[in-house]
């Protein structure tokens, strides 16, 4: 897996629109004068279209499953643009349609 790192300031969203942000982020290392994102950390999710809709409950957090193999920080894997991502309740997953066009991690 090659991407573009994905740092805090990057557009994160659900696939019902709902808008993700990582609950922490490392502030030792940065890219674009914003801190990267690592695997540990968990995006809590507002705003996802399903709210109210049915049976269905709105996605409310997501982890991610995937992330670089080769470049870690703070002993953590770092999420790529192409990083893949489980959100709760719903199992469907995240969309990095913006991020940082400078860095690339492996």
């Amino acid at each position: 897996m090659t991407g573009f790192i994905l740092h805090q300031g990057a557009t994160v969203i659900c696939m019902h629109a709902g808008q993700a942000q990582p609950t922490t982020a490392n502030p030792r290392v940065k890219v674009g004068g914003q801190p990267i994102v690592t695997q540990g950390s968990q995006h809590a999710i507002a705003a996802c279209s399903l709210s109210g809709s049915g049976s269905t409950p709105p996605c409310t957090t997501a982890q991610f499953v995937t992330a670089a193999t080769r470049v870690r920080a703070g002993g953590q894997p770092v999420l790529l643009q192409d990083s893949q991502a489980v959100c709760t309740p719903t199992g469907t997953g995240l969309q990095i349609p913006v991020c940082q066009m400078r860095v690339r991690g492996q």
